[in-house]
């Protein structure tokens, strides 16, 4: 089967990589790098996969989701990000995301998502979160719970403003 992608990501040597590779198996790859020229695209073309960013520059992928639910019914939204978390993963999928997926993400990983949208229980993952992970997870659901305001979510989880910002910018732990 194949399909018609567009790639929504500030990141242009991530596109580029992942557009080749998609093209290598037969799909349609358009890309667009900020949130304004996704919106033109969305509604001037059509799209059966819509890969997008939870961080792009200044917007948030999140932010996006409706309004291209709204342009692009038929389309699936896969969520990419390597800020992954519990609450943001919810969040996505409660506004119309079809799946959401960690980076690194490889084409593989994408088409079987695609194709496998539900986990069974013998692909669930059964390890525990570490401290670490629960900390990050408690933290984005803070954050989320505050809109995303920064100096909110410090309050409440008594942190400087700075130190919150530094935690953020890191990857999730496993």
């Amino acid at each position: 089967m194949s399909w018609s992608f567009l790639i929504i990501d500030d990141d242009e040597f991530f596109v580029q990589t992942l557009s080749r590779s998609l093209t290598r198996q037969e799909h349609d790859c358009d890309s667009a790098y900020s949130a304004k020229d996704a919106l033109t695209k969305i509604k001037t073309h059509s799209y059966d996969v819509i890969l997008l960013d939870l961080k792009l520059g200044e917007d948030n992928g999140m932010d996006l989701i409706e309004t291209i639910c709204k342009a692009q019914p038929n389309a699936r939204i896969l969520m990419l990000t390597g800020y992954a978390s519990i609450a943001t993963a919810v969040e996505a999928t409660k506004r119309g995301a079809y799946q959401y997926l960690p980076k690194p993400v490889t084409t593989e990983h994408i088409l079987n998502a695609l194709s496998e949208h539900t986990m069974t229980d013998e692909s669930a993952d059964t390890d525990p979160m570490t401290m670490d992970r629960i900390s990050w997870e408690h933290t984005q659901r803070v954050l989320l719970e505050n809109n995303g305001n920064i100096s909110a979510t410090a309050r409440q989880l008594g942190m400087h403003r700075r130190t919150l910002q530094r935690k953020l910018q890191k990857r999730a732990p496993n």
